[in-house]
């Protein structure tokens, strides 16, 4: 998860987190973000993985990156969700990882 960690207090760019065609490009697509962003707010975005859904869930604070989340999400009730474990989180970066270093690149380039 450090990889991640760049991302922190960068900049969310929302028309790029909207555009579905880019986001698809990567194994993504949002579910959901509030237009404008609220001085605090949550953005989701699912990928799939391994045949299940993962939540990626980003905490916008003042339009900057505070917290990225990955959850999976439970297909019989899509409101819950499961953190992933260490296996899985190491399963997930070693097979997208590299899409979702473009994916997080993507949303924050002005």
């Amino acid at each position: 998860m450090k990889r991640f960690r760049k991302y922190f207090e960068e900049t969310l760019n929302v028309v790029n987190a909207k555009n579905a065609d880019q986001l698809r490009a990567f194994g993504v697509s949002c579910k959901s973000i509030s237009e404008p962003l609220e001085d605090f707010d949550e953005v989701e975005f699912i990928t799939d993985f391994a045949g299940q859904e993962v939540l990626i869930s980003i905490v916008v604070q003042s339009g900057k990156i505070k917290r990225i989340q990955f959850t999976l999400v439970d297909t019989e009730n899509p409101d819950a969700v499961k953190g992933l474990t260490e296996s899985q989180i190491e399963d997930l970066l070693t097979h997208k990882g590299d899409q979702l270093v473009a994916f997080f690149d993507y949303i924050t380039q002005l």
